[in-house]
């Protein structure tokens, strides 16, 4: 959703994505072929990759044979994955085939896995922390993956970095492994956090706007500014900024990429002045 409100607004736009997908077709690959898992990554190259077949052509989902339930962009990069274990080379190679507007670089150079501790204890993988409830907090094995310098050289040199909407726990804070906090913490780039516009099933039931803002906190992450839904309650004394936009799409529960562009484009003028 971000990056189809941001590519049409931006020079340069990389996206970061975590590559712990333990489940569908990218927990399969995964397994089968020893690769990180392709799914997060191809759906990110596909919302940069202009209307029309090729894009098309990237979340074809077979439905028959021996590629049942595989998209087809996940058996692409799984291919060059088999020839290049470099998943940078892989991605940016992947860019510039398809005519993608900005670059995907995974968070981890290699296969990582979420460990979560939560209501009912120890969890390991995407599928079991995402079906969790009351999660505590979140780690990776191994517990510091490495993160490629390209990802670290990115966020340096960011004017904006924007964290989230997804999926708290296996998605946006599956992203930020131990490497890349350090380098929000030092980045001199306006770092902003988009929350979600509701709680989610299992990770997140019962989550407000302060229980988000609170577990990206909890988790290393100091954002210099929330943007929230306008009828967002924010909490009382809360010590980052919060800007609340008009950012639903109509008739859905989803962000809106115009909107969520334009308020982007305000917190950063709002920021400056």
């Amino acid at each position: 959703m971000v990056l189809g409100a941001l590519v049409d607004h931006c020079d340069q736009l990389t996206a970061v994505v975590s590559v712990a997908d333990d489940g569908g077709s990218s927990g399969r690959l995964r397994r089968d072929l020893g690769i990180v898992a392709p799914g997060d990554m191809r759906r990110c190259i596909a919302a940069l990759t202009p209307p029309g077949l090729v894009r098309d052509a990237l979340e074809h989902r077979f439905d028959t044979g021996v590629l049942d339930g595989h998209p087809a962009g996940n058996v692409m990069l799984a291919s060059m994955l088999e020839v290049e274990d470099n998943v940078v080379a892989v991605m940016d190679a992947m860019v510039e085939m398809v005519g993608a507007r900005g670059r995907v670089l995974p968070a981890t150079a290699g296969k990582v896995d979420l460990i979560a501790t939560a209501a009912r204890g120890t969890v390991k993988g995407q599928v079991a922390v995402s079906e969790s409830a009351a999660i505590e907090s979140l780690r990776f094995s191994p517990g510091e993956p490495d993160v490629p310098t390209e990802v670290i050289a990115a966020i340096d040199q960011a004017d904006v970095v924007v964290v989230g909407p997804g999926s708290l726990y296996t998605s946006v804070l599956a992203a930020l492994v131990p490497g890349i906090r350090v380098a929000l913490e030092a980045t001199d780039a306006l770092v902003v956090y988009i929350a979600n516009l509701a709680a989610e099933p299992n990770e997140t039931a019962g989550y407000d706007l302060a229980d988000h803002i609170d577990a990206v906190r909890r988790h290393g992450v100091e954002p210099d500014v929330v943007l929230a839904a306008r009828d967002a309650l924010v909490p009382s004394g809360c010590e980052i900024m919060v800007v609340r936009a008009d950012l639903v799409a109509a008739g859905k529960d989803t962000h809106d990429p115009v909107k969520l562009a334009a308020a982007l484009d305000d917190v950063a003028a709002l920021t400056r002045s």
